[in-house]
């Protein structure tokens, strides 16, 4: 008689759950704000070209006859350098920043993840390895090492990314091997360990699983972070290239007319700033939520 171990979730069980999830942001005003603005910051990044005002000029056309215009009715965050409308570039520069990011925190997590469940679940000599790995990257600032992978693969927006991936897997590593480490002795393991389940069908069935809650809440800080690291990135020049839109590249050619034409560096960096903060104070609450010892 074959047994079967898979832990299955009833669909009853994460209903609940969502409008658990989804009530406590309702109740939470630093919560409510955050996710509407994270939807709008979505929406934006997706109809980008149609809310665009500009939408040529977004995209990098230039329009030398409008050079440097302060914020009007005709262009409410101004012009550029090259005459650019800036609400444009601000709208369209959305979309690298929403879609780079959610690619690289993915990557981490399918490359982090499963290695880190599998030095929690086997540990010895398999979990030596993989740590020390882990913590040759853990040894230099995220941001820094991938400043230097980047600088060494060259320019450009798709070599910022796999910097970024390359410094950002490691987190995911530690984070699930500590959860597996206490999963590990949980008695569905035991019950399927017991029963001779393969140790591959226990990690991929029940270990990684249960560490998706928090993965997931470690995911949504992170794409603030991502989103950060991004922008400093192409404000190096690291990242995306003129004339295409970037927060941070835009951030960059305005700090040399900071004093007088303030508005072509401040609008890209209140971007910045909100995204950043949104995902930040949505993940404090996530947190919350999958961890009752963490409850404010």
């Amino acid at each position: 008689m074959e047994i079967d171990t898979t832990v299955s979730v009833p669909q009853v069980e994460s209903t609940r759950t969502f409008r658990h999830v989804l009530a406590v942001i309702a109740r939470d005003p630093l919560s409510l704000a955050s996710t509407i603005v994270i939807v709008l910051f979505v929406l934006i990044a997706l109809f980008a070209y149609q809310v665009a005002p500009h939408p040529d000029e977004g995209a990098g056309k230039t329009n030398v006859s409008n050079t440097m215009l302060a914020p009007s009715w005709d262009h409410p965050f101004g012009t550029d350098l090259l005459g650019r409308d800036m609400l444009s570039r601000v709208i369209i520069g959305a979309q690298p920043a929403l879609i780079v990011p959610i690619g690289v925190v993915l990557f981490a997590v399918l490359i982090g993840a499963p290695l880190g469940a599998i030095a929690g679940y086997k540990g010895g000599w398999v979990d030596e390895i993989i740590m020390r790995v882990t913590d040759l990257f853990l040894a230099f600032p995220s941001l820094l090492l991938a400043m230097a992978i980047a600088s060494a693969l060259g320019r450009g927006l798709d070599k910022a990314a796999i910097a970024l991936v390359v410094s950002w897997w490691p987190w995911y590593t530690r984070l699930t091997r500590g959860v597996t480490i206490s999963l590990k002795e949980r008695y569905f393991v035991e019950a399927a360990q017991a029963v001779g389940v393969n140790d591959w069908v226990i990690i991929a069935r029940h270990i990684l699983p249960n560490t998706i809650s928090p993965v997931l809440v470690q995911a949504t800080v992170d794409l603030g972070t991502v989103i950060l690291a991004m922008g400093g990135l192409a404000f190096l020049g690291l990242g995306t290239q003129p004339p295409a839109p970037d927060w941070g590249l835009m951030v960059s050619d305005g700090r040399t007319y900071i004093l007088n034409q303030w508005w072509i560096a401040t609008f890209p960096g209140i971007a910045i700033f909100v995204v950043v903060l949104a995902f930040n104070l949505l993940g404090d609450t996530l947190r919350d939520i999958f961890d009752p010892r963490q409850y404010r």
